[in-house]
Formats: C-alpha cells, sequence, structure tokens
C-alpha cells in the first residue's frame, strides 16, 4: 500500500546511544578541570605593574664609608713636631699649635725614643698621644678654636707581685737570674742606697724579697711601677723598707719603726761597680809610681757608667787638670765636701753655682787625667780635712709623723704579713700612672 507521508528517520535511533552512567561520570570530569583551572589560572601582573600600584619610598644615596688610620712609631734623632705633623697643618697652624701645647709640655722637648701615636681620618687629623715619660702623656685633639691640649696620666692595668731571691754573686745577678729585669735591681739599690754599699757589703747568701707593682699596657708589660715594701738581708741583718706618704709630703721609704731611710749621704757614687783601690794614707800609684797618701775610694767600672751626687749640694768647680782629668767639686753643707775625678764627661746641664739632688747623675765614668783605666776616684772631706766615705755616720731625715703614725702602723703589718706569706702572691687593679713609680 502506497502512502504519500513518511515519517523523518528517528537520527538517535541510527546513533550508537551513550550509556546513562558515562555521561555522568565525563560531567563531573568536565566540572573538575573546570574548577581547577579556576585555582591555578591567574591574571598576569608584570614586575612594572606590581611595583606603580603601591607608593614607593625615594632611595635613599649609601651613607660615606669613614676610613680610619692609626699610625704607630717612635720618635727618630731629629724629628720635630713639623716632621711628624707638617703634611697635615699649614706653618701657621704648627706655630699655633706650638704656642698653646708650650704651657702644657713644650713640642720642642720631643725625645728620641719615646712611642707616638697619630690617628687620622679620611686623611685629616684627628688626635695625637705623645709618651713624655713612664707616667704620662700628652694628647692633643682637634676643638672648635684649634687645638685641646693636656697631660694625662697613663692607664696600665697593674699587678702586685712578690718576688725573693738569693745572692750568688751580685744582686743584678739575682734579680736577672729569677726572670726580673735588671731595672728592678737598681731600683732595689736605690731604696737601701743609705744603709747598704752593694760594692763593699754585699755576700754570698744574702737575700731579698718585695712587694712589686707590675705595670701592664694594652694587655702588653710595661715596666715597673712601685715597690711598695722590700726586705734585704745582708751580712745576717735585715733591713726593711715600707713606701709611705706622710701627710703632704712626697712618698718615701721607713723602716718598720718610721725611721726614714733617707740619710744626708749614699753609700756610693755608684749603682754597681767594684772597689779597685781603697782609702788610705800610703798607696803606689800606679802611674807615678811612688809612695803617696790616696784618701779617696776608687771605684772601678765600665766607660760611660752614670755617677751619681752622694748628697744634696752645690757644685762649686767643675773643670780639667792633667792629674784629676774631668772633675766636679761638690759643697753639701757648712762641713762636707764631694769630689768626682777622671770623669768620661758631665751630664748635661752641669755648670758652677748649679743646685744638685741626692742621686742626681753629674756625669759619666772614665779615664781622663792620670788614670790607667776606666774608674772614679771618689773623695770626701769634712772641714777640709780627707775623711773616709765609709766611716761618715750621719742621722736620717725626719721620721713619719704623729699625726700619721697609726696609718703607718697598720699600712705596715699588712705589708709585713705580705713580705712573710707565700712567694707567688698577685693581687690586679687598673688604675693611673702612681706618683712615686720606680724606673
Amino acid at each position: 500500500m502506497d502512502f504519500d507521508f513518511r515519517s523523518p528517520r528517528n537520527t538517535m535511533a541510527t546513533r550508537r546511544r551513550v550509556p546513562v552512567r558515562w555521561r555522568t561520570w565525563l560531567l563531573c570530569s568536565l566540572l573538575v578541570v573546570l574548577f581547577a583551572s579556576l585555582l591555578f589560572i591567574r591574571p598576569t601582573v608584570t614586575e612594572t605593574e606590581a611595583h606603580s600600584s603601591a607608593p614607593q619610598e625615594p632611595l635613599q644615596p649609601a651613607a660615606p664609608k669613614i676610613r680610619k688610620e692609626i699610625i704607630e712609631g717612635t720618635i727618630a734623632p731629629g724629628d720635630t713636631v713639623s716632621a711628624l705633623l707638617g703634611g697635615l697643618f699649614s706653618p701657621a697652624e704648627l706655630h699655633q699649635l706650638g704656642l698653646q701645647s708650650k704651657p702644657v709640655f713644650p713640642l720642642s722637648r720631643l725625645t728620641a725614643g719615646q712611642p707616638y701615636r697619630l690617628s687620622l681620618i679620611d686623611d685629616d687629623f684627628a688626635r695625637f698621644e705623645y709618651d713624655i715619660d713612664r707616667n704620662d702623656q700628652l694628647i692633643i685633639s682637634v676643638a672648635e678654636d684649634g687645638f685641646q691640649i693636656e697631660k694625662v696620666a697613663i692607664p696600665y692595668t697593674i699587678v702586685t707581685e712578690k718576688i725573693h731571691g738569693t745572692i750568688e754573686s751580685s744582686l743584678f745577678e739575682a734579680v736577672t737570674s729569677i726572670g726580673e729585669s735588671d731595672s728592678l735591681a737598681m731600683n732595689l739599690a736605690d731604696i737601701f742606697a743609705w744603709d747598704i754599699d752593694f760594692i763593699l757589703d754585699i755576700r754570698q747568701g744574702d737575700s731579698f724579697q718585695a712587694l712589686v707593682e707590675k705595670r701592664y699596657r694594652d694587655g702588653q708589660p710595661a715596666g715597673y711601677g712601685r715597690i711598695l715594701a722590700a726586705e734585704f738581708t745582708n751580712q745576717g741583718t735585715a733591713f726593711q723598707a715600707i713606701l709611705f706618704q706622710d701627710g703632704k709630703q712626697r712618698p718615701s721609704y721607713y723602716d718598720r719603726t718610721g725611721q726614714s731611710l733617707r740619710k744626708a749621704f749614699l753609700k756610693a757614687p755608684l749603682s754597681f761597680s767594684r772597689i779597685s783601690s781603697g782609702f788610705t794614707m800610703r798607696r803606689f800609684h800606679p802611674i807615678t809610681r811612688t809612695w803617696k797618701a790616696h784618701p779617696a775610694i776608687d771605684y772601678a767600672a765600665s766607660t760611660g757608667t752614670p755617677i751619681m751626687a752622694v748628697g744634696d749640694g752645690t757644685i762649686i768647680k767643675k773643670g780639667y787638670t792633667p792629674g784629676n782629668g774631668n772633675y766636679i767639686k761638690i759643697r753639701h753643707n757648712n762641713s762636707y765636701e764631694t769630689l768626682y775625678l777622671h770623669m768620661k764627661g758631665f751630664a748635661k746641664g752641669m755648670a758652677e753655682g748649679k743646685r744638685i739632688s741626692q742621686g742626681q747623675t753629674i756625669g759619666y765614668v772614665g779615664s781622663t787625667g792620670l788614670a790607667t783605666g776606666p774608674h772614679l776616684c771618689f773623695r770626701m772631706t769634712k772641714n777640709g780635712a780627707p775623711i773616709n766615705p765609709n766611716k761618715v755616720k750621719e742621722t736620717s731625715a725626719d721620721p713619719i709623723s704623729k699625726a700619721n703614725r697609726a696609718s703607718f702602723n697598720e699600712l705596715t703589718t699588712e705589708l709585713l704579713a705580705q713580705l712573710a706569706g707565700q712567694p707567688a702572691n698577685r693581687t690586679a687593679s687598673t688604675k693611673t700612672a702612681p706618683t712615686a713609680a720606680t724606673n
């Protein structure tokens, strides 16, 4: 049978039908991918855009780096302040520096061998430090109106230590054998110089002990400070010394009873030497080959050994004769005079009329005049008559005052107890240079 109408072919019927469960799975997968895309895919922002979106701080210029330099050295022979600082200041500024420094410390007195320290900032002067001596230093820095100049005590770390030793041949050898400097031997000899002749009196078996300040500067040894107390046993007799300042007087040494060790005359004009000829009224002269009186003591010593005045006084003669060589004569009071012969030369500033202090260097051992070798011929007279210097009996200086006797006794008990203790006693402190330091 023929029909004019034919229904269209169902397309879904001609395709392969997808099961419902698979359609659900595909839909879920698409949703997962879409969600992941939203999480990880973000708009790209350039670095320029990011910075432009936030307010920018103005760039700060880098701080200039300050360059510091420290120059350390020692004053060379002939050095002047112009040689040291001439490249930093004009002649006019150096002149002003000299004028300003003169009341504090004259720059013309810079001494060869003394250390200095120059600080620069960006090649400009900042500070100059100069050690005047073992105790004080000069400090120069820049100020608004020129220079700031001051003299200050050198800061030291002080370690107080007990030292002790026994004499085998000399005090010098005994001190150096225990690892100490020979300058300490000189200091000990100076303390007991009024009671012990370290040339004539020393014997094997003599002993010493002392409480000594040792100085340290920037962690390095810097010599000795004061000897606070000392004891020297000579031929069985113990001599003790306590450093004490009695009121406004200068610190000085006293024995345990408060009597001053200082006397009118030292026992010898040389620290270390040997006697080559003693006091005698009859001696065979090695050059003239005749018998002559020798009212003097000859001290044999190396050429150039310093000669000390044995007492305070005034130079009344200084000169040269063919027999005496270079000589100095000192009047000590209305009674005593001393004569020092055969010197190599005189200490700086020696002149007739000059006042001399006990222990001051007046010249140096030599062999001028009639002398077979370097030595000092030392003579002493009383009221014009020659006397044996070793026989002079002198009274001590003033003892401890009554006002300070209790303080002295307390200090003496403490220091002598330390001397009697164990050898290795050490105490430390940091302070400026003591007022009575030894060399």
